[in-house]
C-alpha cells in the first residue's frame, strides 16, 4: 500500500460548490486516464484505502454536492443521478485530462451509469459496482414497496429503527415476498439505539435519494455509447438486491457480471468502522479496467 498527498480542489457548479481531492499529476504523464471513485450517499472519505492501492495511477475523489465538504446553494436537498451526473460531467472536464476511466459504488454506481448514457465522451470505462436500482429487477413492485416501509419506519421511529429495516432489507436474498418489512426489525439486533433523537436529515433513509433507487437505466444509451461498461458485484452479496440489479441490467445489454471480493463495501479498509477485502478488490479493478 502507497499513499499519495491529495490536492484538494473544489469547482462552483450550478446551486452548488463540489470539494473534490487529486492525487498523482494531471494531466497524466503517460497518457493514462485519471480513475474517478465516484459514491452516494459515501463521500470521498470512504475511498481513502482504495486510492492508496492504486497509487500509481492518478486518483480523482469527490464529494457529491450537499454531501461531506460539498455546500449547496440551491435550497433542495434531493439527490438525483441525472444532476450528479451533470456534476460529474462537469468535474471531468474541470480536470482537462478526459475521458476518464470511473469507478462506482452504491449511489455512485447510479450516477456512472447515467453519466455513461447522458456524457458517454466523458469515459472510458465504467465500473458500476453494485448499484440499488430498484426498477430494474423482477419483483420491483414489491422492492420498492419494501423500500417505501423503510422509509416509513425511519419517518415515524427515527434513525435505528430506519436503519435496522434499510440493514434487513439490503440483507435479503432472492426476491421480496409480499408485505415485505410490514414487521419492523429491532434495532437492538444490529447495536443501535432504539430512542428517536428527532432528526430525519439522514442523506439515506430521509427521502433525499429515492430518484437514485429509483433509476431506470436508459439502455439503448448505455447500449450504444463507446464506454467499456462493467456491471459489478461482490461475492459475499450475492441475490441480495444490490446483486440482483446490475445483474438484471447486464442481462438486458447481453455483458457478463464482473464479481468481486467481498461484499458491497468491499474496497473499505476501516472507514466507517467497516473492513472489507481492499487490496484484493483494487486488484480485481486493475483487472477488469484492463479489459
Amino acid at each position: 500500500m502507497t499513499t499519495t498527498t491529495a490536492e484538494t480542489r473544489t469547482l462552483d457548479v450550478p446551486g452548488a460548490t463540489l470539494t473534490y481531492d487529486v492525487r498523482g499529476p494531471l494531466p497524466t504523464p503517460d497518457g493514462t486516464p485519471p480513475l474517478l471513485l465516484i459514491g452516494q450517499p459515501m463521500d470521498a472519505s470512504g475511498f481513502t484505502t482504495l486510492a492508496s492501492h492504486v497509487a500509481d495511477r492518478t486518483v480523482v475523489t469527490y464529494d457529491p454536492r450537499g454531501l461531506g465538504r460539498s455546500t449547496r446553494q440551491d435550497g433542495s436537498t434531493t439527490q438525483t443521478p441525472e444532476q450528479q451526473a451533470d456534476d460529474v460531467h462537469r468535474l471531468v472536464a474541470a480536470l482537462g485530462a478526459g475521458p476518464v476511466d470511473l469507478f462506482g459504488s452504491s449511489g455512485g454506481a447510479v450516477t456512472a451509469l447515467c453519466l455513461a448514457a447522458t456524457h458517454p465522451d466523458d469515459v472510458r470505462a465504467v465500473v458500476a459496482h453494485e448499484p440499488p436500482m430498484l426498477p430494474v429487477l423482477p419483483d420491483a413492485e414489491n422492492a420498492s414497496a419494501a423500500w417505501q416501509r423503510v422509509r416509513q419506519t425511519y419517518d415515524e421511529r427515527g434513525w435505528g429503527w430506519g436503519m435496522a429495516a434499510f440493514i434487513t432489507m439490503t440483507s435479503w436474498q432472492g426476491e421480496f415476498p409480499d408485505g415485505f418489512g410490514t414487521e419492523p426489525t429491532d434495532p437492538a439486533m444490529f447495536g443501535m439505539p432504539a430512542e428517536d433523537d428527532g432528526s430525519r436529515d439522514d442523506p439515506l433513509l430521509s427521502g433525499a435519494a429515492d430518484a437514485i433507487t429509483g433509476y431506470r437505466p436508459d439502455v439503448a444509451a448505455l447500449a450504444a455509447a463507446p464506454v467499456r461498461l462493467v456491471l459489478a458485484v461482490g461475492i459475499e452479496s450475492k441475490d441480495t438486491m444490490t446483486w440482483r440489479a446490475p445483474a438484471a441490467l447486464a442481462e438486458q445489454l447481453g455483458v457478463d457480471l464482473a464479481v468481486f471480493p467481498s461484499n458491497h463495501g468491499g474496497f473499505l479498509g476501516g472507514e466507517f468502522g467497516q473492513t472489507g477485502e481492499p487490496e484484493a478488490f483494487a486488484a480485481r479493478l486493475r483487472e477488469v479496467l484492463a479489459g
